[in-house]
């Protein structure tokens, strides 16, 4: 047997193909949308890639089954309660898939999604003869330290507090029956947003989490309900989008980088950013502070770029993308992960474009915390919290004001644009998207504190805790 699992760290995403050498038949679950991966492992492995298996249709990224259905000829998997306009075989509870000397047996696990299943794994070549099952592939339904939300359907119309019923079904009488010896596989490590406590370990065993998981100790239904519905993350406003397109019959990857990856002149940029376009500059915080194209959006590749490229960007506007040549590419397909298909181009040669265009370059002030202290001392500056509540609550800077980056957009109206104003999150990377949004939106007195707050505790500032 191969079991392979594929992490994507920066939407902390766990893919998986299962493999039988002799056979030489392959199945892959929840796969990312850029499967060339897959591809070259089965070939490197003699495998046939023939199925491909969704374990609920996710919100947070765009999965590759259509890919592999249409580059593999893999048949689609889901759930039997799930609705699609492609063509998928239903997977319903007992259901099975015989790869040679192995088998994928369905359990039907809804919560954190209606349609959710999860898929156990029988060896036929282990001890006890295949008898149990050796792994169990648990989607978004149980993941290490933690459990799928049940919140995530809601715009849909699902209620969290019945789907909550339902996933504490789900765990106690059918995944916590599985031995406790069986390995826990699931769709997501820490930093996804389908969880709130979830471990940086990406495997475990059903015996290990039975012990530790918060969710899986005894409790009742109801006070089960109320522990997962309280303090989860707030959702970003791609979610509904993400799932609803997992339904749908639409473009390939391949297809839609064929039609956005356009080198575009400065001019070009200029007219459709006019017409209403948005410029996502993807460099480095600090580059992009040092200059950029005035009215652009800093959401650089080195951090959650995704999350908060579908956090802040309309959908219903073009991308144009700024980024150091040679990572045009990288950044519209991270873009195209998540479902943002609407790439108009990007700026040929990027800023270098702009250097006999001195007019069109705007700069980010970024002050060292000690002075950041000084001007927030006497008064005149004031410092902008863009962190999570949940950080904020930890602590902060004495006297700054509280405005999350997911609620920056609908909050415009509590920040003053008559003095000069000082934002600030962890390390500097939300709080460079922060000061390109105030821009964008005609604030004229912005800076940040380089290097957030940690370069402020290095600096032994006060905080407010």
């Amino acid at each position: 047997m191969i079991l392979k699992q594929f992490y994507l760290s920066c939407l902390a995403h766990a893919s998986y193909l299962i493999g039988d050498e002799e056979s030489g038949i392959a199945a892959v679950v929840d796969p990312q949308r850029d499967v060339d991966q897959y591809l070259a492992f089965a070939a490197e492995h003699g495998l046939r890639i023939r199925d491909v298996i969704l374990t609920h249709l996710h919100a947070d990224f765009i999965a590759g089954h259509l890919e592999l259905r249409d580059r593999a000829g893999a048949t689609i998997y889901l759930g039997a309660k799930a609705s699609a306009e492609y063509a998928f075989t239903r997977l319903a509870d007992a259901d099975r898939l015989e790869l040679g000397r192995l088998t994928l047996e369905a359990i039907e696990t809804p919560g954190h999604t209606p349609e959710s299943i999860s898929i156990a794994v029988y060896d036929r070549t282990r001890e006890p003869l295949g008898t149990e099952p050796y792994a169990v592939l648990t989607g978004d339904t149980l993941f290490v330290g933690d459990v799928g939300r049940p919140d995530l359907r809601a715009s849909l119309g699902w209620s969290a507090t019945d789907l909550g019923g339902m996933l504490y079904d789900s765990l106690r009488n059918k995944l916590l029956r599985l031995p406790d010896a069986s390995l826990v596989y699931p769709a997501h490590g820490a930093g996804s947003l389908c969880g709130k406590a979830i471990s940086r370990e990406t495997i475990s065993t059903i015996g290990e989490q039975r012990q530790s998981n918060y969710a899986l100790q005894p409790m009742t239904r109801e006070a089960f309900v109320d522990l997962i519905t309280t303090d989860q993350p707030e959702a970003p406003p791609y979610f509904t989008y993400d799932a609803v397109l997992n339904s749908r019959e639409r473009p390939t990857l391949e297809a839609s980088l064929a039609t956005g990856l356009n080198a575009l002149s400065l001019d070009q940029l200029l007219d459709l950013q006019r017409s209403g376009a948005q410029i996502l500059d993807t460099r480095d915080a600090a580059d992009f502070a040092a200059a950029h194209l005035a009215g652009s959006i800093n959401v650089g590749l080195g951090g959650q770029y995704a999350t908060w490229a579908g956090t802040i960007l309309s959908r219903d506007r073009p991308i144009v993308i700024v980024a150091d040549p040679g990572r045009e590419g990288a950044s519209a397909l991270r873009l195209g992960r998540i479902g943002f298909d609407h790439v108009a181009g990007y700026l040929r040669d990027g800023l270098r474009s702009l250097e006999s265009r001195p007019d069109l370059t705007a700069t980010t002030e970024r002050l060292a915390p000690p002075l950041a202290w000084e001007r927030l001392a006497t008064g005149r500056a004031l410092a902008i919290d863009v962190r999570t509540p949940r950080e904020q609550s930890e602590k902060t800077i004495a006297g700054s004001i509280s405005v999350p980056l997911n609620q920056l957009l609908d909050r415009l109206g509590e920040i003053p644009g008559n003095r000069p104003l000082l934002l600030y999150c962890a390390g500097g990377y939300r709080s460079s998207i922060a000061a390109s949004l105030l821009a964008r939106e005609g604030f004229t007195q912005i800076g940040e504190i380089a290097g957030g707050l940690a370069a402020w505790e290095t600096a032994n500032l006060p905080l407010h805790a």
